[in-house]
């Protein structure tokens, strides 16, 4: 894997536990936990990209990264609902007029750990599941 690649999922896996840990709490960070989920996602579809050489475009928009990538990983195709879904947080929920409910933060969650699951798998890179601490 590419320094570059590394990373990109370094950053993305570190999103993906933030967004975990984020539902551990007893206040509802439901904004917050949608838009890591949406950028754990975002960067694990930029390393794919550059692993393949490809430039990285900006966007947060997840199916123009997905459309990208089709043609090397067809079986991303399977997420194309749930990177639709995770778009909306990329920048909505992080201002006044738009909140993520529970609902939504949960299943942000989900479909970020699909996005991870595959990614790391066409990188080859063994999936850890987060730990949650003992309590004391």
């Amino acid at each position: 894997m590419k320094k570059l690649t590394a990373e990109w999922v370094r950053k993305a896996d570190a999103d993906y536990r933030l967004a975990v840990k984020l539902g551990w709490g007893t206040d509802p960070f439901h904004d917050q936990r949608c838009f890591h989920c949406q950028q754990s996602a975002e960067k694990f579809l930029k390393a794919l990209l550059e692993e393949l050489g490809q430039p990285i475009p900006r966007t947060h928009i997840l199916r123009d990264l997905l459309t990208l990538l089709l043609p090397h990983h067809a079986s991303l195709r399977s997420l194309q609902r749930g990177l639709k879904f995770l778009t909306r947080f990329a920048v909505g929920t992080r201002y006044p007029g738009d909140a993520a409910n529970k609902r939504q933060a949960q299943a942000a969650l989900r479909w970020a750990g699909r996005v991870r699951t595959a990614c790391r798998a066409l990188l080859g890179v063994r999936t850890q599941r987060p730990r949650r601490k003992k309590a004391p």
